[in-house]
């Protein structure tokens, strides 16, 4: 075959194009989401512990993209890299809501994912575990990103060790109480978790407070076992009837009626399914995303935030990232209530 022809000499096609041209670059945190590694918010990725406990950043997002033990529709395995890439802004974004700049008043970083692999429940959530417990013990505020809501129990276990001998609260939205005895006699389903906390002793029933619930699950015994515990929990009807405002002032009270501090638990599905379809479980009639927003907002702005979980996000059915975006935005509230909540002098990282 001939060779093509080719000048033999030097050709300098950078500076042909133009492509030698000084030109301004940028940080990682400043470049267009859709370019390198998706971390939250393109925040640094400091998935090391030592590296965690050097820099002494005050919130750490954690990743546990875990999902066999769902009852219903899977995928949420995918929620963590979903709700990371659920953005479109970078650098050092202001609140409009709160009126200030978080990534310049508090160290938010990525710590990573739990080191999840797939049918086999009792080691991931025994890793999710200790991800949780290393990160949370290096003072770091916690925000773990799911999965379904199976991980709870280890998550919010892993917090409550750390916090002692201090004691946890849990503020748990949810269209279901997550309360069951098993999901056809498996113990760590994702409809178990909240049970699973209260009989290990991680966290009192009567510390824990449900908002949102509604449908036909769980079964009335069920409620029995929960009034037996000492829960206190808020229907759906009852923000229709009283305001969502009234329900979360209730509920930091009862969440407060002894712990020292809040775990707040965030199932997706709260929020009504034509604002967030994509995820395991929809329950028509639920939450506006406003109004769960404004409540993050305000429990992280009256009381100690001990961690939180957002789960249940199933980017499958999730039309034009909707529901992705609304948890990322679940995320992105508490870390500006932090912000300002540092800026009024209040402490934001646990230290002993």
């Amino acid at each position: 075959m001939a060779e093509r022809p080719h000048d033999p000499g030097d050709v300098d096609f950078a500076a042909r194009n133009g492509w030698d041209r000084p030109y301004e670059t940028f940080d990682d945190f400043d470049l267009p989401t859709y370019v390198g590694m998706p971390s939250f918010m393109k925040l640094p990725w400091i998935p090391d512990a030592a590296a965690l406990r050097a820099r002494k950043a005050d919130v750490a997002i954690v990743g546990a993209p875990f999902d066999d033990a769902v009852s219903h529709r899977p995928g949420a395995r995918f929620g963590p890299r979903a709700i990371r890439e659920a953005q479109y802004t970078t650098g050092s974004i202001h609140s409009l809501q709160l009126g200030v700049e978080p990534f310049e008043v508090l160290d938010v970083v990525d710590a990573g994912d739990a080191n999840i692999v797939p049918s086999w429940i009792d080691r991931a959530h025994a890793l999710i575990y200790r991800k949780v417990h290393e990160v949370a013990s290096t003072g770091a505020i916690p925000i773990v990103l799911g999965g379904d809501h199976s991980i709870t129990w280890p998550s919010a276990t892993a917090i409550a060790e750390v916090r002692r001998p201090g004691s946890i609260g849990i503020v748990h939205f949810d269209a279901h109480a997550d309360t069951a005895n098993d999901d056809w006699g498996v113990l760590a389903g994702h409809g178990t978790p909240m049970r699973r906390l209260i009989e290990s002793g991680a966290v009192k029933g009567s510390n824990f407070v449900q908002v949102g619930l509604r449908g036909y699950w769980p079964p009335v015994e069920t409620f029995e076992w929960m009034r037996e515990q000492g829960l206190r929990w808020h229907l759906m009807r009852e923000i229709e009837e009283r305001g969502a405002e009234a329900v979360i002032d209730d509920a930091i009270a009862e969440a407060l009626d002894g712990p020292d501090a809040v775990y707040i638990s965030v199932d997706i599905d709260v929020i009504d399914p034509g604002n967030a379809p994509g995820t395991g479980t929809p329950e028509p009639g639920g939450m506006l995303p406003r109004e769960v927003l404004r409540a993050v907002r305000r429990i992280a702005g009256k009381v100690e935030i001990a961690g939180m979980d957002i789960v249940e996000v199933s980017p499958p059915y999730d039309h034009a990232e909707v529901t992705a975006m609304a948890a990322n935005r679940v995320a992105l509230e508490l870390i500006s209530a932090l912000a300002a909540k540092r800026l009024a002098g209040h402490p934001v990282r646990f230290e002993r």
